[in-house]
């Protein structure tokens, strides 16, 4: 695609990252310090969250800014959310995509994370423009036309989904995610579907580990 901006484009992949390989949402993504991620060289690493910088013009922030400065979404003021992330390994798991953009890109004046070339805060509307066009590029034209990832929103939804699907907790999934229980099982009821055959497996290991361990010799009373 000829308008395709690719220097652009790799200032956002480990946006983008963050929010498949985190579960975070586009606005805590965008407000990320570098000083609250700690990124091991082994190991998994950790997003501490603080703030969410979503974009709702300027008549609205009262400083003239197009982005707001909020508390996180679902939290008291000022409290802060840990969110572990997957280990620098050879695949590219978050934390070696973020130890690699900030090694390409450094940081903005005030430690955030992410920019734009002039040292601005990364719009909405530019990692909207580049998700767009990477999907024009990526997928076939009819997969293009449907709702597939069309947001980029939809790469958090894809995490929470795939953490459920894979039998995280969903306790767990709701702390990492920013949400309650309740709202994330509301949501994502449908990723459940066709856990129970894998909650009976697991109980049926269970009793059966239990029943011969009864069973041997010397473990009665």
């Amino acid at each position: 695609m000829g308008g395709f901006h690719r220097a652009r484009g790799r200032r956002l992949v480990a946006l983008f990252a963050c929010m498949y390989f985190g579960g975070l949402r586009p606005a805590e993504a965008v407000a990320l310090w570098r000083q609250d991620c700690t990124l091991p060289d082994s190991g998994w690493g950790s997003l501490i969250l603080e703030k969410s910088r979503p974009t709702v013009g300027k008549r609205w922030t009262g400083t003239g800014a197009v982005h707001d400065d909020r508390d996180l979404k679902n939290r008291a003021a000022n409290e802060t959310r840990i969110v572990p992330v997957p280990p620098h390994l050879a695949s590219p798991r978050l934390v070696r995509m973020l130890r690699a953009h900030i090694g390409e890109f450094g940081t903005a004046k005030d430690d955030r994370l992410f920019a734009n070339e002039r040292g601005g805060v990364a719009a909405s509307t530019t990692y909207w423009r580049v998700w767009d066009e990477a999907r024009h590029l990526a997928l076939t034209p009819e997969q293009a036309a449907s709702p597939l990832a069309a947001r980029p929103y939809d790469l958090r939804h894809a995490a929470l989904s795939s953490w459920l699907n894979a039998g995280v907790d969903p306790t767990e999934v709701a702390e990492r995610a920013g949400n309650s229980v309740e709202v994330l099982l509301s949501r994502y009821a449908k990723c459940l579907d066709g856990r129970q055959d894998v909650a009976n497996r697991r109980i049926d290991e269970l009793l059966d580990e239990n029943g011969d361990q009864e069973e041997r010799p010397g473990s009665g009373p």
